[in-house]
């Protein structure tokens, strides 16, 4: 079955190329906190992807900035802040190894 079709735009191309994991540990978990969470999230337009994950981390975002300086920027004014968050794992790519074009799940 197709569940539907989709372009992808180069980061680069679109002034996004720097690429972070962000591995998020939650200090309340319970349901105001996480739909407050998850409604800002849906907010950020640098946050491209995020999973609600079982075990830990709680979540797993990717996040797509400019640089360096633009993701400390981010962190520091937006991920900070975002309610319920006890700890912030920050993760960056090597290697590309393989990219089927999608990320799993």
């Amino acid at each position: 079955m197709i569940a539907g079709y989709h372009a992808r735009i180069d980061p680069t191309s679109a002034g996004r190329g720097f690429e972070v994991v962000v591995l998020i540990d939650m200090m309340l978990k319970d349901r105001a906190t996480v739909i407050a969470f998850e409604d800002r999230v849906g907010e950020l337009p640098e946050i491209v992807e995020c999973r609600r994950m079982f075990g830990v981390p709680d979540y797993l975002l990717w996040v797509a900035v400019s640089d360096q300086v633009a993701y400390e920027a981010f962190l520091i004014d937006h991920l900070a802040d975002l309610p319920g968050v006890a700890r912030l794992t920050s993760q960056l790519t090597m290697k590309l190894v393989k990219s089927s074009g999608r990320r799993p799940g």
